[in-house]
């Protein structure tokens, strides 16, 4: 195959994944959204948290809620479990891998936070142990995931969220996250500010 086929290839399985989630998830992403909303206009706060390229994804929903999406407006409540590579590194060393993100959704959540959590692979052991403290904590979950849910999705209760990205490739899953939070970001700011 061509170099030129290998890049029609991706935009085109890229595309169609994104087809598929619009038309299978857009009802499911606006729900997310209001949710969101709901939790800010309570003076709660929004956590999130995700492994690799996802803690990247996890940390753009932080930053466009804490600075601005794609416009100038007051600072939004979020943190993003991913960003102190310090304590992630301690915790990490001290205690388990696993507990990374459980220990400090402990410290920093609080009932009626949301727990924004992005897995685009089967192993997230420490993701997992994090939705497990959320529910502890009565923290709701809003889980974007992909392939088959992973070990995220067998965790999740009724009253959470998960937005799946039906795909086996983590790189197209990771783009279709990025495009969901973007429309997560857009939508709430909508809600929140108008226009």
């Amino acid at each position: 195959m061509s170099l030129q086929n290998r890049i029609i290839n991706h935009f085109s399985d890229s595309l169609q994944i994104q087809q598929d989630t619009l038309a299978n998830l857009g009802e499911l992403i606006e729900f997310a959204s209001q949710r969101l909303v709901a939790a800010l206009l309570n003076d709660k706060k929004i956590l999130t948290c995700g492994n690799g390229r996802s803690a990247a994804v996890a940390q753009v929903l932080s930053s466009a809620m804490l600075n601005q999406y794609e416009r100038d407006r007051p600072s939004l409540p979020a943190i993003a479990l991913t960003g102190d590579v310090t304590t992630l590194t301690a915790i990490a060393n001290d205690s388990h891998f696993d507990d990374v993100f459980a220990k400090l959704l402990r410290a920093l959540g609080q009932s009626g936070d949301i727990l924004v959590v992005y897995s685009d692979g089967e192993n997230s052991a420490n993701i997992a142990k994090a939705v497990s403290t959320a529910h502890d904590k009565d923290i709701s979950v809003i889980a974007l995931t992909g392939n088959n849910g992973g070990m995220i999705a067998p965790l999740l209760h009724e009253t959470d969220i998960e937005i799946r990205v039906v795909s086996t490739s983590s790189a197209h899953i990771q783009e279709v996250h990025v495009l969901i939070t973007h429309c997560l970001c857009d939508l709430i700011d909508h809600q929140l500010f108008g226009g």
